[in-house]
C-alpha cells in the first residue's frame, strides 16, 4: 500500500495545533504496523518561511512543472525537497512566492487573501510530484480543508491519469470550524479549470465540504466526537454532509506518542517514574511547587490546567470557580496563552492568594510537562473536544483527569464513579462552573481519603492506559485505508 499525506502542518516542522502532533505520529506509525505499507508514508508539507530540516539529513530535490492559473504558460516550478524524517519521508513543496511568508495561514491583518491558491499549489504539486516519478498513490490522505483540493483535482483534472486518477481518498477533519470557503470570484486560484465552475454553488465553494462528498471515506478524531457532529449543534454546518456519507463517515480515537510523553525518560522532570515505581513522582511535585513559589510541604490537592485560553477549553469556567476552589484549600497551577480576558477572575485570584494560584500566561514546553508530572489531579473542562491529547498524557504520568464528558475526553477517560474497579479519572456533563467545582469534588475526596487503595488503584489504572499510536489507532487507519481502496476499486 502507497500512502501520501497532504497537511499544512507536520510537527516539528510546522505547528500550530494538534493537527500537526497527529500528521507526525500517525505517518510514523503506520510504518511499523507489520503488514501494512509497501513504503513509508510521504508527507507533503508546504516549505514555509524558517522551516528547518534536521540537521545533518540529506535533502533530494526534484524540480516539477505544476499547473497553476495565474503563472505565465499556466505552470508554475516547484521544488520538491525530500527529506528522511522520523519513520516517514518528508516532501516539501518550496514555492517561494505561495510560502515565504510570515504566517502560515495569515498575518495580524487576516487570512491571507490568496489561500486557495496556495494550498491548492500544494496539492498539486504533491500530485504532479508523484506523476512525474511515475509512482501510483492507492491511499490520498488528506488532513482538514487546506488538502481537500487534491480530492477535488483527482476528480477532476486527473480523473483519467493512472498514477492519481485510480487513488481512494481518505479525509481526516480534525477542525470542522474551519472550511476553507473560497468566494465564487476566487475559485479560479484552485486550478480546476472549466470543470471548477461545476463546484459549490453561485457564492463560492466550501473545500471541506466537497472533500466530505467526495472522498471514499472521511473520518475524525474521535467516536464520541463523531457522533456529536452529526448533529447541528456540533456539526458546524457540515452535519448533512455527514450523515449523507452513513458508515462511511467513522470515529478514530488519536494515539498518543509515547516515545515522546514517558516520564520514566523526560528530561523536563526533576526525577524519573513508571507505573512499577511511582516515587520520583513526589520529587516532580515539589519541583512544580518550589518553581512555582509555592510550599512543596503543603499536602493539599495540586490540579494542573494546561491549554489554549479560549472558551472551548472552558478557561472561562475555570477562572469563575477559581475562587471557591481556593477558599477549599485546592491550589490550582494553570499554564496557558490567549484571550488574557478570559482569565480576569482568575488573575484577581492569583494576586491575592499567590501561594495557592499560579497563572502562567504564556506557551511553556518544560513547564507543561514538569505540571503533567507535578500534579496530583489535571483539569480538562472543554465545552467540546475533538479527541483531545492533554488527558491521555496526565494519565501516563499519573495524574487523574478532570473532565467534562464530550468527544474523546469521554472516549479515553472511565468515570471513577460509574466503574470503580476499572475507573481512571472523573467527568462531569453540565459545562458550568458548579458542575466543574462538584466534579473536582469528587475528585478531592478520593485524594483525601487516608484509605490510600483507591487512590493508589486509580492512578496505577490511568498509567496501565496504552495509548500508543501502534496499538490501536494506526491500524484503524489502515483497516479504513484498505476499506476505502476497496470502495475506489469497486467504483
Amino acid at each position: 500500500m502507497h500512502v501520501v499525506f497532504i497537511a499544512a502542518e507536520c510537527e516539528p516542522f510546522a505547528k500550530t495545533g494538534g493537527l500537526a502532533d497527529v500528521v507526525d505520529a500517525l505517518a510514523r506509525a503506520l510504518g511499523h504496523v507489520p503488514g501494512g505499507l509497501a513504503e513509508p508514508v510521504e508527507v507533503f508539507l508546504p516549505r514555509y518561511r524558517g522551516l528547518a530540516t534536521p540537521a545533518g539529513a540529506a535533502v533530494a530535490t526534484r524540480i516539477v512543472r505544476v499547473p497553476d492559473p495565474f503563472a505565465p504558460g499556466g505552470r508554475t516550478e516547484a521544488a520538491i525537497r525530500t527529506v528522511a524524517a522520523d519513520g516517514y519521508r518528508l516532501r516539501l513543496v518550496d514555492v517561494p512566492e505561495a510560502f515565504d511568508r510570515f504566517g502560515y495561514y495569515g498575518d495580524a491583518a487576516g487570512d491571507f487573501s490568496d489561500n486557495e491558491w496556495r494550498f491548492g499549489l500544494l496539492c498539486r504539486a504533491a500530485l504532479e510530484a508523484r506523476r512525474d516519478e511515475g509512482r501510483p498513490i492507492d491511499v490520498l490522505a488528506v488532513h482538514d480543508w487546506h488538502a481537500c483540493p487534491a480530492v477535488l483535482q483527482r476528480d477532476l483534472a486527473y480523473a483519467a491519469d493512472p498514477i492519481v486518477g485510480g487513488a481512494a481518498a481518505v479525509l481526516t477533519v480534525h477542525n470542522p470550524a474551519y472550511h476553507g470557503w473560497i468566494p465564487r470570484d476566487r475559485s479560479v486560484g484552485l486550478g480546476l479549470g472549466i470543470a471548477g465552475e461545476a463546484v459549490g454553488d453561485a457564492w463560492g465553494v466550501d473545500l471541506l465540504a466537497e472533500g466530505i462528498r467526495r472522498a471514499e471515506l472521511v473520518n475524525t478524531v474521535s467516536p464520541g466526537y463523531a457522533r456529536e457532529i452529526l448533529g447541528p449543534e456540533r456539526g458546524m454546518g457540515l452535519d448533512p454532509d455527514l450523515r449523507a456519507r452513513g458508515d462511511r463517515f467513522l470515529g478514530i480515537l488519536n494515539g498518543l506518542d509515547t516515545a515522546l510523553w514517558d516520564p520514566a525518560t523526560d528530561g523536563a522532570l526533576a526525577a524519573p517514574y513508571d507505573r512499577q515505581d511511582r516515587s520520583g513522582k513526589a520529587a516532580c511535585r515539589s519541583d512544580l511547587l518550589a518553581r512555582l513559589a509555592m510550599d512543596p510541604s503543603d499536602p493539599g490537592p495540586v490540579i494542573g490546567v494546561i491549554g489554549r485560553l479560549d472558551p472551548q477549553k472552558g478557561f472561562d469556567l475555570v477562572a469563575a470557580a477559581a475562587a471557591r476552589l481556593v477558599a477549599r484549600g485546592i491550589r490550582l497551577v494553570v499554564l496557558g496563552s490567549g484571550d488574557a480576558a478570559l482569565v480576569d477572575a482568575a488573575r484577581a485570584v492569583a494576586a491575592r492568594r499567590p501561594d495557592r494560584l499560579a497563572l502562567v500566561e504564556r506557551f511553556d514546553r518544560d513547564l507543561a510537562r514538569r505540571i503533567y508530572a507535578g500534579a496530583d489531579l489535571f483539569l480538562m473542562p472543554s465545552r467540546f473536544e475533538p479527541c483531545g491529547q492533554g488527558q491521555m498524557i496526565a494519565l501516563r504520568y499519573g495524574t487523574p483527569p478532570i473532565a467534562r464528558r464530550t468527544g474523546g475526553l469521554a472516549d479515553s477517560i472511565v468515570d471513577l464513579g460509574e466503574a470503580p474497579a476499572a475507573g481512571t479519572g472523573f467527568l462531569f456533563d453540565r459545562a458550568t462552573p458548579a458542575g466543574l467545582i462538584a466534579a473536582v469534588g469528587r475528585a478531592v475526596a478520593v485524594y483525601a481519603d487516608p484509605d490510600r487503595s483507591r487512590w493508589e488503584g486509580l492512578v496505577e489504572r490511568g498509567m496501565a492506559v496504552d495509548f500508543a499510536w501502534e496499538s490501536g489507532s494506526a491500524r484503524a487507519y489502515l483497516d479504513a485505508y484498505r476499506r476505502a481502496i476497496a470502495l475506489r476499486r469497486a467504483g
